[in-house]
């Protein structure tokens, strides 16, 4: 599908900010939404190359309705990747969960009347995977499978925050496709659930605080000591941020993806044993600080991956090793 000028929302953020910068690589005009003028210069004095290819539209809340509707004027395609995640917060229902909901509703709303021709959503692999299944059954994951957490569940004061925010992307997935369902739009949708995205920042970090939640942990692993446990590991799934955002920008542009949901995850297991590791091994001088342990790979939870390499054919995985090195080469400065 021919493309000239895409809308991205959460661009300064990990996955935004590399979706970014591949839309600008391939000649592909960028409105990025920022939420503050600070953020977006930071972000154009980073790529000043771009700076006639690069616009912003500001966007403070995304519970504010109709926030999208001028952000879309002579937009062709939507990359709408922004969602709240932030474990500390007051309210899940009102700081996680409405939000997500009101910002894809708020983004199909506007493409509705525009001349958007797809809108690519990132989910996540939190709007798939089943925590109440137990965990020693072997399973294979796939888009057909959906979280069954409720809204109520989800907003209760037992939930943990990843409950809260696995059921925020969840639920705002699934208002997704039955917008489209319901009001039959010109534009067709494509979502994305990645698993865990590691890797380094399109724009060089100034400090821990710019780091995602999973970046967060392999910091963790890369700076607790030895004596510290390593972080729980759920699954083995994971993907390397530049190959996530790769995938996006394919997903836009490429015309057999219209109407599906993938779920990328990379072709190698991972845990966090593997990453201090490869941390040791790669950078003796932090191994006083790295945490060790052992994890296990759980080989009977498996991802299906046939749909994805199929229309994903030209996507080339980074390797785990080459993702944690290129990571902690960008934040060592910090330990």
């Amino acid at each position: 599908m021919e493309m000239s000028y895409v809308l991205v929302s959460g661009a300064t953020g990990l996955v935004g900010s590399h979706v970014v910068d591949n839309l600008l690589g391939r000649g592909i005009r960028v409105r990025a939404v920022a939420r503050s003028k600070h953020k977006a210069d930071y972000f154009l004095a980073a790529r000043p190359q771009y700076a006639s290819q690069l616009d912003f539209f500001f966007i403070d809340d995304l519970n504010t309705p109709g926030v999208f509707r001028h952000a879309v004027e002579g937009i062709d395609g939507i990359i709408h990747v922004a969602s709240p995640l932030n474990y500390n917060v007051e309210s899940y229902e009102k700081d996680l969960i409405l939000p997500a909901i009101q910002g894809v509703r708020s983004v199909l709303e506007a493409a509705m009347e525009s001349d958007v021709k797809r809108v690519v959503l990132t989910s996540s692999f939190g709007a798939v995977l089943d925590m109440t299944r137990e965990e020693s059954l072997p399973w294979v994951y796939s888009s057909k499978d959906w979280n069954p957490i409720t809204f109520e569940e989800a907003i209760s004061s037992t939930a943990t925050p990843q409950d809260a925010y696995r059921g925020s992307k969840t639920m705002a997935e699934k208002a997704a496709w039955k917008f489209v369902e319901e009001k039959k739009p010109k534009f067709d949708l494509v979502t994305l659930c990645p698993s865990m995205v590691f890797g380094p920042l399109a724009t060089a970090p100034t400090s821990i605080q710019d780091l995602n939640e999973s970046n967060r942990i392999l910091w963790r692993v890369a700076s607790s000591g030895p004596s510290a446990p390593l972080p729980p590991c759920r699954f083995n799934f994971w993907i390397d941020v530049r190959d996530v955002a790769e995938i996006h920008v394919q997903s836009l542009l490429n015309k057999s993806c219209g109407g599906k949901r993938y779920v990328p995850v990379a072709p190698e297991p991972f845990t966090y044993q593997m990453a201090s590791e490869i941390m040791s091994e790669a950078f003796p001088s932090l191994q006083a600080k790295i945490s060790s342990g052992v994890q296990e790979v759980k080989n009977h939870i498996q991802a299906d991956r046939e749909p994805f390499e199929k229309d994903f054919p030209t996507v080339k995985f980074r390797t785990f090793k080459e993702t944690v090195i290129d990571f902690v080469n960008q934040v060592s400065a910090f330990s």
